[in-house]
């Protein structure tokens, strides 16, 4: 706790003042869990498949260098997904950036893809707001 109360100050923060108040820190707690849940969910659907069809997103190159596997490749994407949203709520000092590492990886995978650029900027989108999570992983992820 002295650790995180040193490094409040870095934010604005005394001491004595409350966490929970803290516009920073809610940023944090926001992103957090986002990016817990929202990994989670994405994964486990490669395998219920009730949002999408996820083999979409899966360029035919890729599928052909697969072996024509994509979809079984895709739930191999799905475990890591799950892994990667509990490691982001166990540790988002490290997995905040693996998460954005994916996210950068899918953002290459959709630009093989016509079509789906808007796909890939809103990915963008997340991949910042990971690294931002990971940046306020190291004041409140002690």
């Amino acid at each position: 706790m002295a650790s995180i109360a040193q490094n409040t100050s870095a934010v604005g923060l005394d001491s004595s003042e409350s966490m929970t108040g803290n516009p920073t820190y809610q940023a944090y707690q926001i992103l957090h869990f986002g990016f817990t849940v929202a990994p989670i969910i994405a994964g486990l659907d490669k395998f219920l498949r009730l949002l999408v069809n996820w083999d979409q997103y899966l360029p035919a190159t890729v599928n052909n260098i697969l072996g024509g596997h994509g979809h079984e490749f895709m739930y191999a994407v799905g475990v890591i997904e799950v892994i990667a949203g509990i490691g982001v709520f166990l540790k988002p000092k490290i997995f905040a950036y693996v998460v954005s590492a994916w996210l950068f990886l899918i953002i290459v995978n959709l630009l093989l893809i016509p079509g789906y650029f808007d796909v890939a900027l809103r990915d963008l989108g997340l991949a910042l707001g990971a690294l931002a999570l990971g940046r306020l992983s190291s004041t409140f992820d002690k």
